[in-house]
């Protein structure tokens, strides 16, 4: 099978990698930084015919594949998406579909009328660690679930490179912090809780990435500051002792020390967290109503020391603690009394040497699979996937009204603005 690659950054090259991996062949590439864009195509053996500066170039072109991995900026989605699908290509969608609701369902609605398949990256319903979670759900062993409280705990050195720093700093420019970081949970809420989204409240702010909370004597660049080498936050701590990995990798082609000294002297990620041009949230808090009942508390947080995320579901019959990074998920069903010992039960997942673990293998197999007949549609096939966003887009306009959003007025919102 032939893909073409748009947007040849992290994520995109780590899906084109797997397919390539996996005997399939990444026919053309566009991709707007041109060290990047040669990286690739040296990579995947892309002749300079094929090699183009961005998608919409490549998108005039005769059909070269079947399918295209998409994987830009957020803002850059719709206007690549919907041209692919139109020339025939079935889309791998990084996500978010679209920071915009009203663009998230005219994709889905582009994808019904030409009769593509969209998967929308949304990797970690592909987690055995998440699948399991929802097998024990779905198996009745803490009987019907009531309510859940889920956490993603971004990491303080997370938030400070990727929205701070980095490409999603700005809601303008790329998309809210509840859309671009946690869609995904969004998606696994709605898969877990096994219903759609009725209603939504929320609350958070930009509180500790700013001006008045810099340091006395910080500077406006690392370089130039008197607190490199004692600041947490400094990038020559951040990034040098992890050159040729993420986040240092994300920095320049070139990992060498001299390579990322020079990026960090006059590239964004060498500018003090203190003083960036970020607006997006450094925490926010959403409560969320599902169609059958369930309720469910969900905290996004920049506060924190680990990368990972914790789950805890009560059912009426017992209770769910997990783990992401810890791989374990106890099961513990109630007791009559305090004294009495029902014992519990603990699972490890399978434990799978890839991204998100497992998730981004996971995805590629299954849309192959899906383009190959082997089952009709992918398990984040687009209609799938429009609703997490909805409500991210949801918690957003709760945040920034301090209302309570009822999700079919807000979708139906959106709904009559991609009719006008």
């Amino acid at each position: 099978m032939r893909f073409v690659l748009i947007g040849a950054g992290q994520r995109g090259m780590i899906y084109a990698r797997t397919a390539h991996a996996k005997g399939h062949e990444i026919a053309a590439v566009a991709e707007k930084d041109p060290v990047r864009r040669n990286t690739a195509a040296a990579e995947f053996g892309i002749p300079a015919a094929r090699s183009f500066a961005s998608g919409a170039e490549l998108l005039a072109q005769p059909r070269m594949g079947e399918a295209a991995i998409i994987a830009t900026m957020d803002r850059d989605h719709f206007r690549e998406a919907v041209p692919a699908m139109e020339k025939g290509y079935h889309l791998l969608l990084e996500k978010p579909i679209s920071p915009l609701p009203e663009e998230t369902l005219a994709i889905e609605r582009t994808a019904e009328r030409t009769g593509r398949h969209v998967s929308v990256c949304h990797v970690l319903r592909y987690s055995p660690f998440f699948r399991e979670i929802r097998n024990v759900i779905t198996s009745g062993r803490i009987g019907r679930v009531i309510t859940i409280q889920h956490n993603e705990n971004i990491g303080n050195y997370h938030i400070a490179h990727s929205f701070v720093r980095g490409n999603w700093r700005r809601s303008d420019l790329s998309s809210p912090l509840i859309m671009q970081k946690s869609c995904h949970d969004m998606d696994l809420l709605v898969w877990l809780a096994g219903s759609k989204c009725s209603s939504v409240a929320s609350f958070g702010d930009l509180t500790y990435f700013r001006a008045e909370n810099a340091p006395e004597g910080s500077a406006e660049r690392c370089c130039d500051c008197s607190l490199r080498d004692s600041c947490r936050f400094s990038a020559y701590r951040c990034y040098l002792p992890l050159a040729g990995s993420w986040p240092a990798a994300v920095l320049t082609e070139d990992q060498s020390e001299e390579g990322l000294r020079e990026a960090i002297r006059t590239g964004p990620y060498g500018r003090c967290v203190y003083r960036c041009d970020n607006n997006v949230c450094d925490h926010q808090v959403t409560i969320l109503k599902f169609e059958n009942g369930i309720t469910a508390t969900f905290n996004l947080s920049g506060f924190t020391n680990r990368m990972t995320r914790t789950m805890k579901i009560m059912g009426e019959d017992g209770e769910i603690r997990a783990s992401e990074a810890e791989n374990v998920i106890e099961i513990t069903r109630f007791s009559a009394n305090a004294t009495e010992k029902n014992g519990s039960e603990v699972i490890r997942p399978e434990l799978v040497p890839s991204g998100h673990s497992g998730g981004d293998s996971g995805i590629v197999d299954d849309f192959l699979s899906m383009l190959e007949g082997k089952h009709s549609e992918s398990a984040t096939e687009i209609h799938e996937s429009v609703e997490s966003h909805m409500m991210a887009c949801a918690a957003e306009q709760a945040r920034l009204t301090g209302a309570v959003v009822r999700l079919a007025d807000f979708r139906k919102a959106a709904e009559g603005k991609t009719n006008t």
